[in-house]
């Protein structure tokens, strides 16, 4: 049987949904959330995902701006803007979105965020938080993760997870989460030994390697569940083809879109993982629009952390 495919959109749109309804009854006491972005110089991926998270601000009703330093800011001109917008009380948000240019240190930057208004969770002191289960920002990624396992009624306490790659921004914090959920949790990485007997161990698997259809039928347990979280782009017809031989009589939508555009997006997770797999995420339209919805929803709660109220718990939890 194949797998149960894990509708990340319409979870997104639920938590949209209730963040939209928070930000109303916000209102009616006369407080506005407020998300700052700083976009340095013309990355068009970064562009793109910038223009995507200001959307959904006004679709949700939080306020929102975009700060666009040129290509050639230096460290000193990043600190100074988000010291500035530091002291902004209606500003409860600031995200500075990545990769900035080389000639900025980014970690002093990212440093410089007030950890209050550090709605992409980076902060060290965020990071705390989350390992001793105080409340804090969440990195929003990890937390989507969470919301898709909870929300499509897969039990985490008790089961064994693997997760795959280590990076700050999503594989610690999302095996942190798991822990926090009682899962049983392993992390690999590149010098994981035997790294597809380690993943069939796993009754939730979560890829987060940035490695196109790595995660083979070998790497899964059968039944177990499978979070792709990766979002990588093919281009090269051979890849395709090893990629997606085996389904394209079943989805000939795909082939023509590469043939038209010259590339595709993949995930982490290869698609024959869908025969094994009890449910899986697929890519697009898995985790990654959780992405922004969970933003919003760090945007809303940071803003009432700092006027000391708690945001309602999202309903799955």
């Amino acid at each position: 049987m194949p797998a149960k495919i894990l509708d990340g959109t319409k979870i997104a749109s639920d938590i949209r949904s209730e963040v939209a309804a928070e930000v109303k009854t916000m209102a009616a006491a006369g407080v506005r959330p407020g998300l700052a972005v700083i976009l340095v110089g013309h990355n068009p991926a970064s562009e793109i995902y910038v223009r995507g998270k200001v959307k959904v601000c006004e679709e949700v009703g939080i306020y929102s701006e975009q700060h666009t330093p040129p290509e050639t800011a230096t460290t000193a001109e990043l600190l100074a803007l988000v010291e500035s917008l530091n002291r902004r009380d209606e500003i409860d948000g600031i995200l500075v979105q990545l990769p900035l240019p080389p000639q900025v240190d980014s970690k002093q930057v990212l440093m410089a965020v007030d950890p209050a208004k550090d709605v992409d969770g980076f902060h060290p002191i965020n990071v705390g938080f989350l390992s001793t289960q105080r409340p804090g920002l969440v990195p929003c990624t990890p937390a989507g993760v969470i919301e898709i396992l909870k929300r499509s009624q897969i039990p985490i306490a008790g089961r064994e997870a693997v997760v795959v790659g280590r990076s700050d921004i999503v594989g610690k914090p999302a095996a942190m989460l798991l822990i926090n959920a009682n899962a049983t949790v392993t992390v690999c990485h590149s010098k994981t030994r035997d790294l597809p007997g380690v993943c069939r161990r796993a009754d939730l698997l979560i890829a987060a390697i940035g490695r196109a259809g790595m995660i083979t039928r070998d790497f899964v347990k059968p039944g177990a569940t499978v979070i792709d979280v990766g979002m990588n782009k093919v281009s090269d017809p051979a890849e395709f083809e090893r990629l997606f031989a085996g389904e394209l009589t079943k989805n000939a939508k795909r082939e023509e879109t590469f043939r038209t555009r010259g590339f595709t997006l993949v995930g982490d997770v290869h698609p024959e993982v869908a025969e094994v797999a009890g449910a899986l995420t697929p890519v697009p339209g898995g985790v990654g629009p959780l992405t922004i919805a969970m933003l919003m929803y760090n945007t809303v709660k940071a803003a009432n952390m700092r006027r000391g109220s708690r945001m309602p718990e999202l309903t799955s939890k």
